[in-house]
């Protein structure tokens, strides 16, 4: 399992898993700790969904 909280922010990466099993949760984390623990703006991050529903849920995070 990917360790969202110990995981370095440094490079891409990947978060791939079934349904239900918190992918969004984990990205709009990493999100989060880009931007208060490395100083970035949002317009410097890029994050990719495959679904409308996915690009929704994490905006209204």
């Amino acid at each position: 399992p990917l360790d969202i909280l110990g995981c370095s922010l440094s490079g891409a990466k990947l978060v791939e898993a079934s349904a239900g099993t918190g992918k969004t949760f984990a990205l709009a984390l990493l999100y989060l700790r880009l931007i208060l623990e490395n100083g970035l703006h949002p317009s410097q991050i890029l994050v990719v969904t495959y679904t409308e529903a996915a690009t929704k849920e994490l905006r209204d995070r």
